[in-house]
């Protein structure tokens, strides 16, 4: 029985060294087969041994999980599910109710139903929490809840939600949605056009190409990009993309890998729409990967003038590899480079400090654009023109974490009747209640220095140093504790855009948003300003 089981075992060895031989690795090949070897028996004897009956699928999926944790959060293990949900978030289309959802231990909240799809249809707002889908409630239900709500177009699902307090009951019919790249576009002035583009998936450059000829007939004569918020996507549509605003034949991007085949360089293929027109880009902390390859080659390129804040810093490019039943390895294969040479990856997943945690990039390479600019690597893409209320920091990250912020736009919603966009005004009085509602939540947010400060009050030294110090450690902690509250209004600018955006949501949808912005935003009132000032935009780029 021994002899037969090794033999099952070294099949699949083979077969490993078979596929890293053919792709270049040279690694020690036995400690990998020695590993695996260990690995196989350890499972095998697990589940013909253990005192209780096992669930292999789910030990398995944690096992690889938990081991890809060691690596960058980019390379994942993906299920049946998870691949079928990497191909539609590329595809741009699916079918299900057109809401954003988050799940809990206890409950799944709406986080935004979009207007006249299925959610919105049924009566669901942002803020409604759901208790029961079906037959099941979401509290005792052990897996993914969000599965509850999917099902073929045209079938309906009950849920029952609780608003404000009160539970009802609604039936939702799913429909086929289209997920679109381009969800606005619209001129900002007379010359001026203004394109939204909040992910790269396969119909990006498409739309904004789209977009781009319909603003020019409508007269733009500059444009405005925003790629705030877009988290990336499609490699290809990124540089298709770029190339609307650059000629073909152009060098947008290389990647750079241990494995040869994956050493490619990038260049346009296609005529472009526009290469003279001006060009502002707009990022932000959440603007990564396709959209910095997007934003960081027009700056290296000298093509665009950025504006916004640092965006996020993803240099990796990952690629799905097929396993066996249907599953995926979407695996790190490469940094990207811009046409300037620099990859723009600001945390180091190789090198973690003492709480296991990513190195953040402290040290910038200076590099070059095309004119002779200096430009900086290893820390997101730097704009030429930075907004203070585009900025991100940590209170502000754990506002929106917390749903402190979403929270008080909900309540907000409920309490105040806005006609239009032109009537609403987020006041001072406004800001001080949200202040209030900070008080009032259980908002939890620890500091690097309270961690440290705590820490050192649970630490051994107490013995040495006695109750005094500790004491003090304590007393300092509730004064840090107490000037959280002034640090909102240190970083009120950033805190009040964030909350001006959930609460327009609420009212006018996420078009209302954008319309909001024309005439609102820092961002694109710097940007239409400094389009309508040729010399000032031209000498950005010199």
């Amino acid at each position: 029985m021994k002899n037969v089981f090794k033999k099952r075992i070294i099949i699949p060895v083979f077969a490993v060294f078979i596929l890293i031989g053919a792709s270049g690795f040279k690694g020690d090949f036995f400690e990998i087969a020695k590993q695996i070897e260990i690995f196989t028996t350890l499972f095998k004897e697990l589940n013909m041994n253990y005192v209780d009956e096992t669930n292999p699928a789910e030990l398995m999926d944690n096992a690889i999980k938990n081991m890809l944790n060691g690596l960058d959060p980019y390379t994942r293990f993906l299920n049946e599910q998870d691949v079928e949900a990497y191909r539609i978030n590329n595809a741009g289309k699916y079918s299900g109710i057109g809401a954003t959802v988050r799940t809990y231990k206890d409950k799944m909240l709406i986080i935004e139903a979009y207007k006249d799809l299925p959610a919105d249809k049924a009566g669901l707002k942002a803020g409604d929490e759901i208790i029961k889908i079906g037959d099941t409630d979401v509290a005792t239900f052990k897996d993914d809840a969000t599965e509850l709500l999917k099902g073929a177009s045209n079938t309906g699902v009950s849920v029952v939600y609780k608003r404000q307090g009160k539970t009802n009951t609604t039936t939702i019919n799913r429909e086929d949605i289209e997920v679109d790249a381009v969800p606005f576009y619209k001129m900002v002035d007379e010359t001026t056009g203004y394109i939204v583009l909040t992910k790269f998936n396969q119909k990006a450059s498409s739309q904004t190409k789209e977009a781009l000829v319909n603003l020019k007939n409508e007269g733009a004569k500059k444009i405005i990009l925003d790629l705030r918020g877009n988290p990336g996507g499609l490699l290809s549509e990124a540089i298709n993309v770029t190339n609307l605003f650059v000629p073909r034949g152009e060098l947008i991007v290389t990647t750079k890998s241990k494995v040869k085949k994956f050493n490619k360089t990038y260049k346009t293929r296609n005529a472009p729409v526009d290469t003279e027109i001006p060009l502002v880009v707009l990022v932000n902390g959440s603007s990564a990967s396709a959209s910095e390859i997007v934003s960081g080659s027009l700056q290296d390129l000298d093509r665009a003038v950025i504006v916004g804040a640092r965006s996020f810093g993803k240099g990796l490019v990952q690629r799905p590899l097929k396993l066996t039943y249907g599953t995926q390895l979407k695996v790190t294969i490469s940094r990207y480079y811009t046409p300037s040479g620099r990859c723009i990856q600001s945390l180091d997943y190789w090198h973690r400090d003492e709480n296991g945690k990513a190195v953040k990039n402290t040290k910038f390479n200076e590099f070059k654009t095309k004119n002779g600019r200096k430009v900086q690597d290893g820390g997101g893409v730097l704009p030429e023109i930075q907004i203070a209320a585009a900025k991100t920091n940590s209170l502000t990250k754990a506002l929106i974490v917390n749903n402190v912020i979403f929270d008080f736009a909900t309540n907000y919603y409920y309490n105040n009747k806005v006609n239009s966009i032109a009537d609403f005004n987020l006041t001072d009085a406004d800001f001080a209640d949200f202040k209030e509602h900070v008080n009032a939540s259980n908002f939890s947010f620890e500091t690097d220095t309270e961690k440290a400060l705590t820490a050192a009050i649970n630490s051994n030294d107490n013995a040495i140093f006695g109750e005094e110090i500790q004491d003090k450690y304590k007393s300092l902690l509730v004064d840090i504790n107490k000037n959280k509250i002034k640090a909102l209004d240190k970083y009120k600018a950033q805190i009040v855009k964030n909350i001006e955006d959930e609460i327009v949501k609420r009212y006018f949808y996420r078009d209302g948003l954008y319309e909001y912005y024309l005439s609102h935003d820092d961002a694109i009132l710097t940007a239409t300003e400094l389009l309508n000032n040729a010399t000032k935009y031209n000498d950005y780029l010199k």
